[in-house]
């Protein structure tokens, strides 16, 4: 008996997609004008990605870890970036904010499967995001310098891009450990 899923995707153009391309949310089919814009895009469609690796699970399933001793889950996941964009808006205003979730890693240790948890996180980190893009939307030149170590706003939207690239790879092994579904 296996206890692993079969791999499956919902692809049928491309095996190894998340999505047929004509049903992929992440490609409008424009490219973004200019550098500030297509760091916009990458970050929106990673934050998408990310969405995506956790539609269509239960509340058990967004919050089964890993492998032991990890705490890592998919709903860790969720908020864990909740508390991430929280502290970009730290970066970018140089005001220290309290911790969305409090305590050290109580994103990952409080990631329990109930639906009101869930529907927090969920709300949480949309809250939380919307917070960093409009601190930062007050910030459109790319080589200005923020108060948090004098990071520039490229470098800030460029390391937002890398920490979800990051935790959307983690994210594509989880789902594929929860049921089996692969691709990017």
């Amino acid at each position: 008996m296996n206890d692993h899923p079969e791999r499956w995707s919902r692809a049928t153009v491309y095996p190894d997609m998340w999505a047929d391309p004509a049903d992929d949310p992440r490609d409008n089919g424009e490219a973004p004008e200019g550098e500030l814009a297509t760091l916009q895009d990458f970050l929106s469609g990673y934050r998408l990605t990310l969405r995506m690796k956790c539609e269509g699970l239960d509340p058990e399933q967004l919050a089964r870890r890993s492998v032991p001793p990890s705490t890592m889950s998919l709903l860790g996941l969720i908020r864990h970036l909740a508390e991430v964009e929280r502290d970009w808006i730290t970066w970018i205003t140089g005001e220290p904010l309290p911790k969305v979730y409090g305590g050290r890693d109580a994103d990952f240790h409080e990631a329990v499967a109930d639906q009101a948890v869930v529907d927090a996180s969920y709300a949480d980190l949309e809250r939380e995001q919307a917070a960093a893009d409009a601190a930062l939307a007050e910030h459109p030149d790319l080589g200005e310098r923020l108060p948090k170590d004098g990071i520039a706003v490229r470098e800030l939207m460029v390391h937002r891009i890398e920490e979800y690239a990051r935790h959307c790879g983690h994210a594509d092994l989880l789902r594929e450990c929860v049921d089996g579904r692969v691709g990017q």
